[in-house]
């Protein structure tokens, strides 16, 4: 491969990385041909990119993009395929989903929330990760949690607060 193409695809790496905030390195070596297109088929249908890479053309992407974590470098040996995702515990999710069937991908590192997760072991904490929009449904609910309880007890005909405010207009 020629310098040129090389450039080339470190840019488009980079551009990539640049693009999704969270990114998954994962392993899919051994797969056959059948199982791949399984895998890109599910990554297509959650809005997941996935890309083989090498590893030396993504190390150098990485360190573009100032997302070279030495921790996340070091997991950068053998066949490495990257997912690229917006929204942070969709590949995780993905990946236990698929791994029903096969003992692949197996999770090398994730760059989720600008922090680095090394190894298998980080897996069920991937997918506890809340998304921003699971984030705001849950403060949402949480802010209306309060207001229910406040209308249900006013529209209550048996209710002390409606008794409260029946008195106080029958005052006026």
């Amino acid at each position: 491969m020629k310098r040129e193409e090389k450039t080339l695809i470190i840019n488009s790496l980079a551009e990539k990385l640049e693009q999704y905030p969270h990114f998954y390195v994962t392993d899919i070596a051994d797969l056959n041909a059948e199982q791949t297109a399984a895998l890109r088929r599910l990554c297509f249908e959650k809005e997941v990119s996935l890309m083989v890479v090498k590893n030396t053309l993504l190390i150098k992407a990485l360190e573009k993009v100032n997302k070279a974590d030495e921790e996340l470098v070091s997991t950068l040996k053998g066949a490495t395929s990257i997912m690229l995702t917006n929204t942070g515990n969709v590949p995780a999710k993905l990946i236990k989903e698929f791994r029903k069937n096969s003992d692949k991908p197996v999770l090398k590192a994730a760059y989720v929330d600008d922090c680095v997760y090394v190894g298998e072991q980080n897996l069920d904490t991937l997918v506890s990760i809340k998304s921003r929009e699971e984030l705001i449904g849950d403060i949402v609910t949480l802010l209306q949690s309060p207001a229910r309880n406040v209308i249900s007890a006013l529209q209550s005909s048996g209710g002390k607060i409606a008794g409260i405010v029946k008195t106080l207009s029958e005052r006026q």
